[in-house]
């Protein structure tokens, strides 16, 4: 093995580590309400809306929300899957089970809790990687005590129910209940190429697209 080999694989190493740190710090800086902490998580020209970008934007957006909607927050962040576009740029998925306390019109408060992932873009900017952009995948948010059966699993207090896109990024949901099984022998695809699990289970789908506020 070469020593420039060898020093790519260290550096491959050293990023997946900070790419998982970042999942990691993003969930304790936001639970505990450090902005400026959270908000350097993000490339510098992080694009909030059509209009803004920038972490200042992002905090004040954050600062808004949080402050409207929650009186506090738990993420817990789970499976991480990470892969590289070239050495400074790589995507992921990484899973999130979420717990929030959350005040209704009426005066009363409701304890929420929420299943869903995170699509991630990571991007490394001067040595330091960053997060590119986050697209929330919703499965379900319900008040702790009615479980979120059927349709419209996102159930915040005072809002419509709706779907949360935790399964339309997956072209394999939706096609694993349109074919039962037959009576043919199973047909097993080839196995992923290195660094394309997640473009495979995609189905080589473009990039999916955060819906800009």
């Amino acid at each position: 093995m070469t020593d420039q080999n060898l020093s790519a694989r260290i550096d491959r190493l050293e990023s997946l580590d900070e790419i998982r740190q970042l999942a990691a710090k993003y969930s304790l800086s936001l639970d505990m309400r450090d902005l400026d902490a959270h908000v350097n998580l993000f490339a510098h020209d992080i694009r909030v809306s059509r209009e803004l970008s920038g972490r200042a934007n992002l905090k004040r957006w954050l600062d808004d929300t949080l402050r409207q909607q929650f009186t506090g927050t738990s993420h817990h962040i789970g499976n991480h899957i990470i892969e590289f576009d070239d050495a400074d740029h790589a995507h992921g998925v990484v899973y999130s089970k979420n717990e929030h306390e959350t005040p209704c019109d009426n005066g009363d408060t409701e304890w929420v809790i929420m299943q869903m992932l995170y699509w991630d873009n990571y991007e490394r900017i001067d040595g330091r990687w960053y997060f590119r952009r986050r697209l929330p995948c919703y499965w379900y948010a319900t008040d702790l005590n009615k479980p979120p059966v059927g349709d419209n699993k996102m159930r915040w207090p005072d809002r419509d129910s709706y779907e949360g896109a935790y399964h339309e990024l997956w072209p394999s949901w939706a096609e694993f209940w349109a074919n039962p099984p037959s009576d043919d022998e199973p047909q097993v695809a080839a196995p992923a190429p290195l660094e394309q699990f997640l473009n495979t289970m995609r189905r080589g789908a473009p990039e999916p697209k955060i819906r800009v506020r």
